[in-house]
């Protein structure tokens, strides 16, 4: 048998070497598509095909290159509904989620097709008569990037519509959950227009593929990288990069706190902290890591949390009523189960009644899906978590948060640092010198006050610090500084050699002393 491998150039490649399955998680029995893992050798055809296509478009005008964005977010809104369908069939994700996710790739692909007309450079004045100095963004060149199945259009959308804006050309290894929307992605962008050679698509496992296209950064041909997922990888791409003078896009992981003051709106808190906790089944970066809760309040809030997490309604996920589905492949429910059985410490306390997989022998009382099929968890709870234990300082990305409990702010801001991750953060307070002093000395790349952690608007800057990314920012006009380099341009027109420092006409002072005042 043989499955699509990549797509290069405008051609589809197929192999029958390294196939692999994409399953419904709901349904592992509904086969979404198969395909076959792109080797090296094919990860650097697309590599060759992406650097002979860039002349002619780094040459395209950047309002023409906008264009063909324009084109893909119409294509997109066109589609929306079929396509947050596919999400939400191969990745999980509730349809309404699945809507959301397609239409941020929309909403981004708005935004940036007016930075087609805003790549500005500038006109300096020089120090010399008869020169002029100006500024240029140039694109970088060929854009390779791995991205995660968690958000399988929004995500992709960030990188590649200002990568190809600013005129580079790119290769793309998505994530082997979600080839059957990487596809879909592929074909409405060739639709919109893009030339062939200018955006290529090489699919299959992070361990094969990935590494794989990764590696030609060694030898000359990727001059830029992006890459979401672990932290763990993101430091071996960081290396590779690193050696070869490149600074990449890491967008990694979290483990993000939410801290619930003692004057906090607890209603507003109650359904920030059960989204950032349980939306997408806890498979978000920004996801809730760890609650913080102040003494005064925790008793409270645990009680009215678990009431509303019991009531949580979870199946299939084509449902509108569903809060969550299952999580993204076996793969990741395994990891889940696997990070309670090593993490939960005998001081812990699982404040869920039920916990690891939701089977038709250990059901959930508001459950309506597949059991027995799907890749389905129960929501957990772990309370009594100290800033030492391991389970206080790992990402887990599945339907897991942790509980503290705080008495002073400074004890809650100390907590929400000392991870060693800095993506997101939320507090809830009625206080503005709390709400203040948490913003300033929150470590976070992005903080939320009286919101969740997750939810970000496609013109804010996406981005974390520590463990969870190297500085480098996604979304808004921020994430063009990533995809350009500055050039300087020193244009004489005096006929003549003009040294700068050197012989520069600068005007001295006179000699003058102001009398001494009587």
């Amino acid at each position: 048998m043989k499955a699509l491998s990549a797509l290069i150039a405008g051609q589809d490649v197929v192999s029958q070497d390294n196939l692999f399955q994409s399953l419904n998680p709901a349904n592992n029995n509904d086969v979404v598509g198969t395909y076959a893992s792109a080797d090296k050798p094919l990860c650097r055809d697309a590599c060759v095909a992406a650097r002979e296509a860039f002349p002619a478009w780094s040459a395209t005008p950047a309002p023409v290159r906008a264009s063909v964005l324009q084109n893909f977010a119409h294509l997109i809104e066109r589609n929306k509904a079929a396509l947050a369908q596919l999400v939400t069939r191969e990745m999980g994700k509730p349809i309404r989620e699945a809507l959301g996710d397609v239409q941020e790739a929309i909403d981004t692909c708005h935004f940036f097709v007016s930075e087609g007309r805003r790549l500005y450079g500038q006109t300096v004045p020089s120090e010399m008569p008869l020169k002029e100095l100006f500024t240029y963004r140039r694109p970088v060149g060929v854009f390779a990037c791995i991205t995660a199945g968690n958000f399988p259009v929004a995500v992709p959308s960030w990188y590649f519509v200002p990568a190809l804006l600013c005129g580079n050309t790119c290769v793309w290894k998505p994530s082997e959950d979600t080839p059957e929307t990487s596809l879909a992605f592929y074909k409405l962008l060739m639709a919109a227009g893009i030339p062939k050679g200018v955006f290529n698509v090489v699919f299959g496992s992070g361990q094969i593929t990935g590494a794989a296209l990764v590696s030609l950064v060694d030898e000359g041909l990727i001059d830029k990288v992006g890459f979401t997922g672990s932290t763990e990888v993101g430091r071996q791409i960081g290396e590779i990069c690193g050696r070869n003078l490149q600074s990449p896009c890491l967008e990694l992981g979290g483990k993000n706190p939410l801290v619930v003051a003692e004057d906090a709106n607890l209603e507003a808190a109650l359904s920030g902290a059960l989204w950032a906790a349980f939306g997408t089944a806890g498979q978000r970066c920004t996801s809730l890591g760890n609650l913080i809760l102040h003494e005064s309040v925790k008793s409270t809030f645990i009680k009215r949390l678990l009431e509303k997490v019991s009531e949580l309604k979870i199946g299939d996920p084509r449902s509108q009523e569903i809060f969550y589905g299952p999580m993204i492949s076996q793969k990741f429910l395994n990891t889940h189960i696997q990070n309670i059985e090593t993490l939960v410490e005998k001081h812990h306390i699982l404040l869920t009644p039920k916990n690891g997989r939701i089977s038709s022998a250990n059901d959930w009382g508001t459950f309506s899906g597949d059991a027995q099929n799907g890749c389905y968890a129960f929501p957990t709870i772990v309370d009594n978590v100290q800033k030492n234990d391991r389970i206080y300082k790992t990402e887990t990305f599945g339907p897991l948060i942790n509980v503290m409990t705080y008495s002073t702010l400074d004890e809650a801001i100390l907590f929400a640092n000392d991870t060693g991750y800095g993506l997101s953060s939320a507090i809830y307070t009625t206080n503005i010198e709390t709400a203040y002093r948490f913003k300033t000395e929150i470590k976070a790349g992005m903080t939320s006050i009286n919101n969740s952690t997750t939810g970000a608007e496609a013109h804010l800057p996406f981005g974390g610090n520590g463990k969870s990314g190297n500085g480098s920012r996604q979304s808004g006009v921020w994430v063009i500084d990533q995809f350009t380099r500055w050039q300087a341009v020193n244009w004489d027109v005096s006929g003549k050699l003009q040294l700068a420092q050197m012989e520069t006409g600068y005007i001295s002072p006179t000699d003058l002393i102001l009398p001494t005042q009587k």
